[in-house]
């Protein structure tokens, strides 16, 4: 039965996605501050690295409108890639740490420390990264229309009202919550690779908003001098979207694959 279990190279079935995941929802909720940390800014920083090769890929494609928005999606998802594949924490994958949480393996304040030293650390790594790209001076590339690109990103994101704002980061997070999922499913790097460009390339096209990418666009636009954004821009948009990116995630991924398969009841295989 051992060896036939190692010779099996099917998906993984969503029920036993389901367990896969609350299993792993346990061990992130009960890793040490030191180890939260600093995968949370390691998480962080490779988010930021996704997002500055999006702006570069986008800068000048003349592509189209689509096109361009697709090729971008495809490059930041070299930052998931990373977190799966190396190994992060990161707070809008976590959320669906909540399948632990609802059968109560996970305490509620388990979950919140998680969640709260994971955001903060994700931020730290996606702010460090800013200021390591500022002091590259890569934003100089193209003649500077690196810069303006990510200028305008910033700023437009600035300008999302409140209500679209979270609206954006509760469909962004089905999409990242979904790729995560997907990534349980495979049982090497190539199938978890290919699980996450197209749910991750979906939600960047389409303009749907992730508060940690957001932790980076701001404070890159913020150090090279961007006018009109602010941090009080910054604060804006992160509260709904982080909320939003809560509700996407936990709630409409999380609890929905909960009810449909209630992974504790069935027993563990340690998979």
């Amino acid at each position: 039965m051992a060896l036939a279990r190692s010779l099996d190279i099917d998906a993984y079935k969503p029920a036993e996605i389901a367990r896969r995941i609350e299993d792993v929802g346990v061990t992130k909720a009960g890793l040490g501050v030191v180890e939260t940390v600093t995968l949370g800014v390691l998480a962080g920083a490779f988010i930021a690295l996704g997002s500055i090769f999006f702006l570069l890929v986008t800068t000048e494609s003349g592509l189209g409108f689509g096109p361009a928005r697709l090729l971008g999606g495809m490059a930041f998802s070299l930052g998931l890639v990373l977190v799966v594949v190396a190994g992060a924490e990161l707070f809008t994958g976590n959320n669906l740490i909540v399948m632990a949480w609802i059968d109560q393996k996970v305490s509620t304040a388990a979950l919140l420390r998680n969640w709260g030293l994971v955001y903060a650390a994700n931020f730290a790594g996606a702010v460090g990264t800013a200021v390591l790209v500022t002091l590259a001076g890569t934003l100089a590339l193209a003649e500077g229309a690196l810069a303006e690109t990510a200028f305008a990103v910033a700023r437009i994101k600035a300008e999302i009202v409140w209500h679209e704002a979270f609206f954006r980061g509760v469909l962004c997070n089905v999409l990242v919550c979904l790729a995560v999922w997907l990534t349980f499913a495979a049982r090497d790097v190539t199938g978890k690779i290919l699980a996450i460009v197209l749910p991750i390339s979906a939600f960047v096209a389409l303009g749907f908003e992730h508060s940690v990418a957001n932790m980076f666009f701001f404070p890159l636009a913020l150090l090279n001098g961007a006018p009109e954004v602010t941090v009080a821009g910054m604060v804006a948009n992160l509260v709904p979207v982080t909320l939003g990116n809560i509700v996407g995630g936990g709630g409409l991924v999380g609890l929905v694959y909960w009810l449909c398969y209630h992974p504790g009841d069935a027993p563990s295989s340690g998979s």
